[in-house]
This record gives C-alpha cells, structure tokens and sequence, in this order.
C-alpha cells in the first residue's frame, strides 16, 4: 500500500543519513541503499511527499559529493545510479562541474619543420615530399582545455570516468576514452601523399580533426588554384573559358604528379592539348570502335602531331612519333612491348573498359609504366561504386586503398546504407581529380540546344500479354523455392526473359518471322519514325540486343524499303566507319540502329537529332551516354529523346523507382539490375505481375 511504501521510504532516508556520517565505508553503504532505494520508489507516491523530496536532494548532493572525493566510489556508484533517479522523475543536484559529461576528442596539428621559402611556393614538387617535412602534435581535447597524449594518459592514472583537472573533476564518456585509448597506441608520426592530401580537403584524419599552420595553409591554398595555362598556337580549336580552365587543371595536375579523370563532353580536346606539353611519348587506349575517330579528331586539330596507330595484323612500333593510339584489345595482348617504350602520358579513352579490377585487359592496362595517367569516361561508375575504385586506382595507385579498404570505407555505406556524410567525404577527396563539366549546365555551354526526353509508354499486344504473364507463373514458382546464388540468377533469368517479351515476342521464341503487328513497341516506333521521316530528320535507335537490333532493322527495311543499317560489335573497323560516315553525310541515311554496348560510346553521330531507346538498360549514366552520340558539341538543333516502355509491366515500375531515388546521381552511379535480386518473394511477385495491360 502507498502508507507501506512510504514507511519504508523514510526509513530509507534515517539509514542513509546515518551513513552519510561514517567514513568510506558509510559512503559506500549509503551507495548501495540510494541504488536499492532506486529499486523501489513510486514517483506517484513520492510526488505528494514535498519534505520527503528535499530530503532525497540533501542526500543525493551530499553523496555526490563525498563521492567526488572519494573518487572511485563515485564512479563506481554516482554515475551509474544518477540516470536511474532521473528516470523515476528525482532531480539530481550535483556539483556545476559533475553537470556534463566531455567526450575527449583527439586532433592533429599539423606543421612544417622548416620555414619555406618563398621562392619555393609555387613549386609543384614541394608537394611531392610533404610527408618529410611535416612535424606532427597530437592534441587530446576536453572541453575547451588541450593536453599532450602523456598529460591526458596521467589524467586516467586513477580514473577513466570521474578525472581531476586543474582544481575541479570532470566526468568523461567512458566509451569514448576506451576507445580513445586503443588509438593512441597507433597514432601514426607520418603520413605517406595520399593520406595528407586526403587530410587537406576533408580537414579529418582518420574521423579526427587536423588543423594546418599557417605556412601549410597559404601553401595547400595555392595548390588548390589552378593558375591559367597558355594552350598550344599550334592547336587548331578555339577553347572556350572553361575548356581552358579545364586545361589548366589538367595541366596542374600532372604537375603535382597526379592522376586524372575527366567525365567530360570535351575530354578529347583536354588530351590532345596535353600532347603539347613538350614530353616524351603518348600512348592513348581506345576502344576499336572509336580509334577512327580519335585519328580523324587529331588529324583535324592537332595535325602538327606525329601520329601512329598501333593497330592490325602486321603492327609494330614505329620510332617517329609524338601519339601512339592502340585498342584495349592490342595493349592487352602486346603488353610486353608497350611497356618497353617508357610512356609520358597514358591515356584510356572509354575507361569504363577496366571497371573490372581482375579481369586480365585491366591487369594489363595497369602495368604499363608511365609517369602520368589519364582516364577519360562519361560513366566512370556504371553499376557499381567499386569500377570507380578501379579506375581510379589506375590514375592514382592506391589514393583509395585497397579493393578491401575501399568497399568498407566507401562502398557498403553509400550504396547499401545511403550514408550522405560518407558521400560528402568521398566527393571532397576525389573531387580535385576528376573534371565533370555536363552540357546540361547552361553557364558552360550557351550555344548547345535543348535537350527534350519523354516516355512513351506501349500496350503489349494479346500475344506478348499472355507469354509474359506465362513467364512470370512459371518462374516465380521456381524462384520461390531457391535461394543465394540460385535463387538471384533465376531473378536474372526472368527479367532478361521479360525483357525480351516486351520487345518482340520474335526474339524470346528465336523466331524467324516477326511482324509490326506483333509487338507494342514496334507499333509505336513506326510511328515516331513516320513523323521524324515528315521532317526528314534522322534517328538513332538504341538496343542492347543484337538479335533485336538485327529484328529491328529487317522490319523497318520491310516497311520503308530502304536499308537500314545496324552498327554493332560484330562488324569490323572499317565496315563500322563506312556505316558512321554514310549517317553523318549521306541524306538517304536517316536510320541508324545502334548496340548500346558497340557504339552507346565514343562515336560523333550529331547527324540525328532524335534518339529512341528502344528497351531501357536502367542505368541512367549509360543511357546518357548513348543519348550523347548526338547531344554533343556540334548539334545545331534541339535533340528529342524517347524511352520506350510497354506499361502495366516490370518496365514501368522500375523505372518509377529508378526516378524516384537519385541521391547518387551526381557519381553517376546506379545498381543496374542487381539491386532487384535483393527483393522478397511477395514484392518481386508484386514487380513482375501484368497490371491492366490490355
């Protein structure tokens, strides 16, 4: 009963009170019955008690207090027990230094052993050898006081709570010190360039704050401005504002002895200016696809350049040269002679080739020597935050660390776990080194056209309706009883199928005969091209399909009798260059089928001002990039884009959800299709099923 309770409350209190009279043993006595009183009191029933509630405050002050002095009783005792009472509505009145509790926070001050002279600030190769000339001094932090790691580990001499400074204690986050304490056994008295420059941009070491004196200061904030650079006479181009800024970046960057990557729309021009620099040889890695074009952008702009193409049956290095150009596919294979030449500058165009850090055309890529490098890339992350890493490891070797390092660092919490802060950190230390200018900003390029995008959304016809839904019955059933790898490649399997399905019912059969009539996308697509064809404009139709693209072309060739070409992987270089001139010159040309993976890259197809993406890659960045085959530098007219999507299917709603969530848009970045996989069986069921497709 509440009369019960407070008898016991007030006998309680006499007990404490007598303690409180004792020496140590009294304190600690009364400890343990305030801990136990704790256990027991009713605020309801101490509420209405005003004298009872005064007297708990006399007697949790003074136990604080004679706690305070008794240092270890009170960290034992008064820091667990407080939290309780303040739980069960009792305020606890505790000295004002006992108030709040200080997280000790390591730092780093950073500075030179010598003074640098002035004449040496503008010098690049000072920052070669930071890491020698750097004095370190390791700060712990409580509060607004600083203390050396000695004077801060002689503070916890006695106590990791409750410590003494100056002549008043303080508590401290015992989490915090214990972890705190492990670090600084490992507290490094150097940093190696990577980590220093990381340090610069972030202000953080390892998630603790790094100051800079101010010689540092002055020095990394000249560093960090990129002093114009005079371009070549002998370049035939006339640079705009910005792509002479972005010469000078690059120019600073193989000064400082850095890497670079440019996701840039104009990222040929930065290269063939880095040809001038007046340095040994330059070798550029290219796809095949592209090499013609690469020949002709020199020979138009930089023809004063020697340049040799590495490429064919019967290649070998010549001995007159300031270019060499070469496939991704002879540097893999003759990668024992390349790397005797001792390069300048290497330079991969398309770098997305070596996304895959152990497939063996990027091991080779990366064993070429050279003193600078370059990657060049629309899409340096196609799926994954880990191609990033490798391509970026090719430009700075380790500036990321390992594979390992780099997917716990970075990886797994910005793609799994969407952790902004760790995307802030990751943009600040890459950022120096990868030049991103978009066409879409209309403060850099004034004089580019519109870029205009639409859905056009198509109804499957009765056939392909049901043979979907037939598809999705029978596998999901499967899908349901498996799991791990099993179960995920069964996922594959069904979207590829479907897919497919939403094409043209033709090639999920591997039929030979298809008709118009057949598929909703091919309905809707003659009519676009009916009404570009009204216009005499031409088109570029987009698939990653080569059976559908081949599908494709032999229906249109049916409906308009004309050719229609397809440019694939399969065709040879020269097949490949006659097909791009004939679009970009030749009138009757006005269709062009393309393989999103043969030529979605490197080719200048600004002849067509309407791009159809015939089935969708879910991948924003290389979409883009295939849309940019003619959106680029060149296009006098607005281009119209139109993404095909047969509605009430798996198509629309991922695409939905693919719109709806771009907080990685600025990297490029996106799952593909592998974040589909990771679905349960009822919302997978809920992705694929028909809905009012008819």
């Amino acid at each position: 009963t509440k009369d019960t309770a407070k008898c016991d409350i007030i006998l309680w209190i006499e007990k404490l009170r007598k303690s409180h009279s004792k020496e140590h043993g009294g304190v600690r006595s009364g400890f343990n019955a305030l801990v136990e009183l704790t256990a027991i009191i009713d605020y309801n029933v101490v509420e209405p008690m005003p004298m009872m509630g005064e007297s708990l405050q006399d007697i949790i002050y003074l136990s604080a207090s004679i706690g305070a002095v008794q240092g270890t009783c009170y960290r034992t005792r008064g820091t667990d027990t407080l939290p309780i009472l303040r739980t069960i509505g009792i305020v606890a009145v505790l000295p004002e230094s006992l108030q709040k509790v200080f997280k000790p926070q390591l730092s780093l001050n950073l500075s030179t052993k010598d003074e640098i002279k002035e004449e040496d600030d503008d010098n690049h190769e000072i920052f070669m050898m930071f890491e020698d000339i750097l004095k370190f001094d390791w700060r712990v932090a409580i509060g607004d006081k600083k203390f050396s790691i000695s004077e801060f580990k002689r503070l916890l001499k006695n106590s990791r709570k409750l410590v003494r400074i100056m002549d008043q204690y303080v508590l401290l986050d015992d989490k915090q010190v214990g972890g705190l304490l492990k670090k600084l056994d490992k507290l490094p008295n150097s940093l190696n360039r990577a980590e220093l420059v990381q340090a610069v941009l972030t202000g953080e070491l390892d998630e603790t704050k790094v100051a800079f004196d101010q010689q540092l200061t002055s020095l990394f904030k000249k560093l960090n401005t990129y002093t114009p650079v005079t371009t070549p006479n002998n370049l035939t181009a006339q640079l705009r504002p910005y792509q002479e800024r972005g010469f000078s970046w690059l120019v600073q960057n193989i000064e400082s002895g850095f890497g670079s990557i440019i996701a840039d729309d104009m990222a040929i021009l930065y290269c063939k200016n880095a040809g001038f620099l007046n340095r040994d040889r330059v070798l550029i890695v290219a796809p095949t696809s592209i090499l013609s074009n690469w020949q002709r952008e020199m020979e138009r702009f930089a023809p004063e350049l020697k340049l040799f193409i590495y490429h064919g049956q019967n290649r070998e290095l010549a001995s007159d040269y300031d270019v060499a150009l070469t496939s991704y596919g002879i540097a893999r294979s003759d990668k024992r002679e390349l790397d005797k030449v001792g390069w300048f500058l290497l330079v991969i165009d398309e770098a997305q080739n070596i996304k895959n850090r152990d497939a063996d055309q990027t091991r080779a890529i990366k064993a070429i020597k050279a003193k600078c490098r370059i990657a060049m890339s629309g899409t340096p992350v196609e799926n994954r935050l880990l191609e990033y890493w490798s391509i970026f490891d090719f430009t700075n070797k380790s500036y990321l660390g390992s594979a390992t390092q780099f997917k716990t660092n970075f990886a797994i919490p910005i793609e799994k776990e969407r952790d902004k802060s760790c995307l802030e950190r990751f943009m600040k230390i890459t950022s120096p080194f990868m030049l991103r200018k978009l066409k879409s900003d209309k403060s850099i390029i004034q004089d580019l056209p519109d870029k205009i995008e639409s859905n056009c959304y198509c109804f499957l016809t009765p056939e392909q309706a049901a043979l979907y839904q037939e598809v999705v019955d029978a596998n999901m059933g499967k899908i349901e009883k498996s799991e791990g790898i099993e179960r995920k490649g069964l996922i594959f399997k069904l979207i590829n199928a479907l897919k497919q399905i939403c094409n043209h019912p033709s090639q999920f059969g591997k039929k030979k005969r298809a008709s118009i009539e057949q598929s909703g996308k091919m309905q809707m697509l003659e009519e676009i091209l009916i009404s570009i064809g009204e216009v005499a404009e031409k088109s570029l139709i987009f698939t990653q399909y080569t059976e559908m693209g081949e599908i494709i072309s032999k229906l249109l060739e049916e409906r308009f009798e004309s050719k229609v070409p397809f440019l694939h992987g399969g065709l040879s270089r020269k097949a490949r260059d006659e097909m791009v001139n004939d679009f970009q010159n030749l009138f009757q040309s006005n269709i062009l089928i393309v393989s999103l993976k043969a030529g979605g890259t490197g080719l200048n197809l600004t002849a067509a001002n309407h791009v159809i993406h015939y089935d969708l890659w879910w991948n924003p960045a290389v979409e883009a990039q295939a849309t940019d085959r003619a959106y680029r530098i060149g296009q006098e007219r607005n281009v119209i884009v139109y993404r095909l999507i047969s509605t009430g299917t798996f198509e629309e709603r991922i695409d939905e959800m693919i719109q709806s969530k771009k907080e990685l848009a600025n990297l490029t970045i996106s799952s593909g299709e592998s974040w589909i996989t990771e679905f349960n069986n009822d919302r997978l069921r809920d992705l694929v099923n028909i809905k009012n497709a008819l």
